[in-house]
């Protein structure tokens, strides 16, 4: 099993990525849109291979009882190196940092199965746009969300626990399993 903690977005914000997403699978750029069902735009906070459920959910759900949303900015298109990913940079802020690091100094506990990719000093804030692209088809992607893209403000305002339940032909599945707004 896979587990991925993330920070999902106001519902305006949402819809911008999704509609970037959907320009890209209308122009036959990517089909981000749909790889995985139901997905949602969102920066992953963390990252692991086994989870004892119960326990995360329980302090996920007292941890993040007085958390505040989160203002954010994304204002540069990027690229992971050799992944042939392209997304969405949020400037990085004090308030996201802290949420981030506050996070996993208080789920510490679980760091033994955490993609270390993930973890503070590490991390790389992102909303992915496109994904699995090769070269040619990395660059074509860039130029177009670097023609048609504006900047994006909004604000983490949830956050949730989602699992990989199955990946097949149609795509994979990773429902979201608790998830809780912030104040």
């Amino acid at each position: 099993m896979m587990y991925w903690f993330i920070a999902l977005f106001d519902e305006q914000t949402e819809a911008q990525v999704k509609a970037i997403w959907q320009e890209l699978k209308e122009q036959s750029l990517s089909y981000y849109i749909d790889e995985v069902k139901d997905g949602r735009p969102h920066i992953t906070l963390a990252s692991y291979e086994e989870l004892d459920k119960e326990e995360y959910i329980r302090k996920i759900d007292a941890f993040y009882e007085e958390v505040e949303k989160v203002e954010l900015t994304f204002n540069t298109i990027s690229s992971f190196l050799n992944y042939g990913t392209i997304f969405l940079t949020p400037t990085v802020t004090e308030n996201l940092l802290s949420l981030h690091s506050a996070h996993h100094h208080h789920f510490e506990r679980f760091n033994g199965s955490a993609n270390p990719l993930y973890l503070p000093g590490k991390w790389i804030p992102h909303c992915t746009l496109a994904n699995d692209l090769s070269s040619e088809e990395l660059a074509k992607v860039y130029q177009y969300c670097f023609d048609h893209s504006d900047t994006i403000y909004g604000r983490i305002e949830e956050v949730a626990l989602i699992e990989r339940i199955d990946e097949s032909e149609e795509g994979m599945e990773a429902p979201i399993i608790y998830s809780k707004r912030l104040r």
